[in-house]
């Protein structure tokens, strides 16, 4: 292995990419560092060391959308506006017919519908970053007291420089994002969102290790019996995801013989790979982001109602239901399993269309034993899909439930159980084995042994 990692580093333009990979990334860092100048950074340090609802939901959010929300930073709305608008146009390209001819363009079109992404993520940065001074920022008291105005709010101005200053953040990390696809190597946005995943694995690591106690079987702490057996957790779940991520259902597949000249030419028997897991880690940011909302509004709501009363009835739904969205709560668990398996089913049926391959196979000359081109095959490949869909969004939904699980059974903090299962870990596995794939390119293209070989 160190000897294949000498030949990366011995090739001048594969170590090229890499150290401008490098670079951009930490220049990403280096900005997700500093905050927007009004605030106060004693009250938002003792609203996170508090921890709560709202501040464990921020910190997800922020693991798996590279952004600083938690923080409140210039790259406070990280690069998730991005993948929103990403996310709209190719569910728009199913239902519009425009942008559907678009998607089939090649390249020209390609750009073209990035160029409608740019203009989206702007308007959605625009949105976002007003809603989140408006109700967060300003409703939780993080602004200096010389900020304020003589009503006790934030000026407009310096709302207007924070919008612009957060759209601009985001705007840049879509630029570093775009640099490193050209120049760099790997997907720049999806490198973007590992580097905000590991640079909190330290942290989190250090909090674990803070409470060890030496003694066997202690109570008040992380004892080596626990500390031995999260090691091994995380290697099995590790594991667990590698093996499902490259998981597939090789259909068998056979191209007809046909006569070119005096040549015959077909007649291989070859496979077609349905992954497994073929929504990917969709399924688990749309649930994440759709229990969002009832959060925050909640908190709103608590928010207006806790100088009433409390005899209430409004109060005490209100209370009821935050303890009901909970990270550790039975409905909220439950409720975040049944979307995961709707959204798996959902995204695979946007993303995989049975009639276009059926289409492609049939064009191609290429068939499956057993199975007429066209609709049979296209009915074929839609029956197996819905069922190794079935297992993968059982898959998706084990990985999800799995921090919660071991903070509740082995009393860990949150922060530091969300790294044995969830987004963080699924992003993590898949962004290091796309990078490591794009690396292994570049050593065949040069006759060397990839990394995996």
């Amino acid at each position: 292995m160190w000897k294949k990692i000498r030949v990366v580093w011995q090739i001048p333009e594969l170590r090229q990419k890499i150290l401008f990979t490098i670079a951009m990334l930490a220049v990403y860092r280096l900005g997700f560092q500093i905050r927007l100048p009004f605030i106060d950074p004693e009250k938002l340090a003792e609203f996170n060391k508090s921890g709560g609802g709202l501040g464990d939901l921020l910190t997800t959010v922020s693991t798996f959308s590279g952004a600083g929300l938690d923080q409140i930073t210039i790259f406070g709305l990280g690069i998730m506006p991005y993948i929103s608008a990403s996310i709209i146009f190719q569910l728009l390209g199913s239902v519009i017919p425009s942008l559907e001819r678009l998607q089939k363009e090649g390249e020209a079109g390609r750009k073209k519908i990035n160029e409608y992404t740019r203009y989206a993520t702007v308007g959605l940065c625009l949105f976002q970053s007003w809603f989140f001074l408006t109700s967060f920022v300003e409703g939780q008291g993080f602004v200096a007291d010389s900020f304020l105005n003589a009503g006790g709010h934030l000026s407009f101005s310096w709302r207007i420089v924070a919008v612009m200053t957060m759209t601009a953040g985001t705007v840049f990390l879509m630029w570093v994002g775009e640099q490193i696809d050209e120049y760099g190597i790997g997907n720049g946005i999806s490198l973007i969102i590992m580097a905000g995943i590991l640079a909190r694995m330290p942290g989190a690591g250090l909090e674990l290790l803070s409470g060890f106690k030496p003694e066997l079987g202690a109570t008040d702490g992380t004892g080596p019996e626990k500390l031995m057996l999260l090691a091994a957790m995380f290697v099995a779940v590790v594991v667990g995801v590698v093996f499902i991520t490259l998981g597939q259902r090789r259909i068998p597949m056979q191209s007809a013989k046909h006569i070119r000249g005096r040549r015959a030419m077909g007649g291989q028997k070859s496979f077609l790979p349905l992954k497994v897991n073929q929504a990917g880690v969709m399924p688990i940011i749309f649930a994440s982001s759709l229990l969002i909302f009832p959060v925050i509004i909640l908190t709103q709501v608590s928010s207006m109602v806790a100088g009433w009363d409390d005899g209430s009835w409004l109060k005490a739904a209100v209370s009821w239901f935050q303890g009901a969205l909970g990270h550790d709560a039975f409905f909220y668990n439950f409720a975040y399993l049944v979307l995961i398996y709707f959204f798996c089913y959902f995204w695979t049926a946007i993303t995989f269309n049975p009639k276009d391959m059926a289409d492609n196979l049939k064009n191609f000359g290429s068939f499956i034993p057993g199975y007429r081109p066209g609709k049979r095959t296209a009915d074929y490949l839609e029956k197996v899909m819905i069922r190794i869909t079935y297992v993968g969004a059982g898959f998706l939904a084990l990985i999800a439930i799995i921090p919660t699980l071991i903070s509740a059974l082995l009393e860990v903090d949150f922060a530091v159980a969300s790294f044995y299962g969830g987004t963080s870990l699924l992003i993590a596995v898949s962004v290091a084995f796309d990078l490591v794939q794009k690396i292994d390119s570049h050593l065949v293209m040069r006759n060397y042994k990839g990394l995996l070989e």
